[in-house]
């Protein structure tokens, strides 16, 4: 029994092309045709606080700015654990409070051993 056909990276709905067959061996392409033929690129998987269903919001939650555009707001993990995707550790703050946060936080202590 070989190895289960891949879904299309690209569009994520129909299975992977066949590339070759080698030593009764299938070896699969990385997109559809469909995708392939069309040169669709592969999509970046989602943030896991989208798929947690956080919504980034337009508004800075500690300063209260208001962007005009969603590069300008980013999600900060409160705890600084980018795996924590629970919806009371994340908040939406502008770049520039992200710059703030960042140099007032303290360093995280390493597991160093002095010599």
């Amino acid at each position: 029994m070989g190895m289960k056909r891949p879904i299309c990276g690209a569009c994520r709905h129909n299975l992977c092309a066949i590339n070759y067959k080698r030593n009764g061996k299938t070896h699969y392409r990385s997109r559809c045709m469909a995708c392939a033929n069309s040169r669709r690129k592969i999509r970046q998987p989602d943030p896991r606080w989208r798929s947690k269903g956080y919504v980034k919001k337009k508004t800075c939650d500690l300063c209260g700015f208001r962007a005009k555009h969603g590069s300008q707001i980013m999600v900060y993990h409160m705890d600084g654990n980018l795996n924590n995707a629970d919806l009371l550790n994340l908040r939406s703050i502008c770049l520039n409070c992200s710059a703030l946060v960042q140099r007032q936080s303290a360093w995280k202590v390493g597991d160093l051993i002095p010599d």
